[in-house]
């Protein structure tokens, strides 16, 4: 699985990078901002893009719109990803364009594997969580 990450503090996206690379996830780009993350998905055609919401001055749900529209015939599915919990976006992300939602916390490959997994079941790219609710 190729990867772009796009969030705005250089040590996520170092320590994510290290971290899914050791799992198996090839992590072709890494972006701080919208443009940045528009152009990588383009050029390097990233199966996912790992989306912070909240991008500093930027919004990670509006980038996850722009890159399904923006980045060519076969844009990367995207996953939001925060430090806050998903209750608080709760609304937000059910209503944006990325396939679901992942804590920084619980970030893995696995996790990534498992959310794309169940949104091709769910068939419809809607909110899912990991871990799953119990």
């Amino acid at each position: 699985m190729r990867c772009i990450i796009v969030d705005d503090c250089p040590h996520f996206l170092r320590a994510a990078r290290c971290l899914l690379k050791v799992q198996g996830v090839e992590v072709v780009g890494m972006a701080s901002d919208s443009a940045q993350a528009l152009r990588q998905a383009e050029q390097l055609k990233p199966d996912v893009a790992l989306v912070d919401i909240d991008l500093g001055g930027e919004c990670g749900l509006e980038l996850a719109g722009r890159m399904r529209l923006e980045t060519g015939p076969s844009p990367p599915r995207v996953i939001l990803v925060s430090v806050h919990a998903e209750d608080e976006y709760s609304g937000m992300i059910e209503e944006s364009a990325a396939v679901g939602f992942l804590a920084k916390a619980t970030l893995s490959g696995n996790a990534i594997r498992a959310l794309l997994a169940a949104a091709d079941e769910d068939h419809h790219d809607r909110s899912i969580t990991w871990p799953p609710e119990t």
